[in-house]
């Protein structure tokens, strides 16, 4: 992995200690290396990245599609738990499904209030707008106020301008 981007990304989970959603977002298009980052840092905090799909879709199997969109914040919160800080997550896609009726931000915020979370994002930053997918795809969110730091696999990060949001 590129050093810059290893030396944002650690530098950011620092900074994000003192933030109320200590959430920080590595942010790039599919296939652009956000894994492969993930699990380099991971490494370097002694800890393992967590499939987000691979947990909830096992998790979510069994329930009804009502249970699913009031369940999936709770389950998402016990696996979040049982990590110690900071949590990795990595193939977050699960959470923009439209029958499950989340706001994905929002999810990730409220489980990054009393530990610091560091999850991929498939999409783009650009001009303070944080994008998923691509306008006018079912699962295209964008957000204009983004309480969390920011690094993108392109080495530009929220933390090398003076507000850091």
């Amino acid at each position: 992995m590129p050093t810059a981007i290893h030396d944002k990304l650690t530098k950011s989970i620092q900074m994000a200690d003192a933030m109320y959603h200590r959430l920080v977002l590595l942010v790039g298009e599919p296939g652009s290396g956000k894994t492969a980052i993930l699990q380099d840092i991971a490494q370097s905090f002694e800890t393992s990245p967590i499939n987000i799909n691979l947990i909830l879709s096992s998790e979510l199997l069994e329930l009804t599609p009502k249970q699913r969109s009031l369940r999936l914040p709770d389950i998402l919160d016990r696996v979040v738990n049982a990590e110690n800080s900071p949590v990795i997550l990595d193939n977050l896609e699960i959470l923009f499904d439209k029958a499950l009726m989340q706001d994905p931000l929002r999810l990730l915020q409220s489980i990054s209030r009393n530990r610091t979370i560091v999850s991929s994002w498939n999409g783009a930053y650009t001009d303070g707008r944080l994008t998923y997918a691509e306008s006018g795809h079912t699962e295209y969110r964008r957000y204009d106020s983004i309480d969390a730091l920011i690094v993108c696999t392109d080495g530009t990060a929220t933390i090398d301008n003076e507000t850091h949001i």
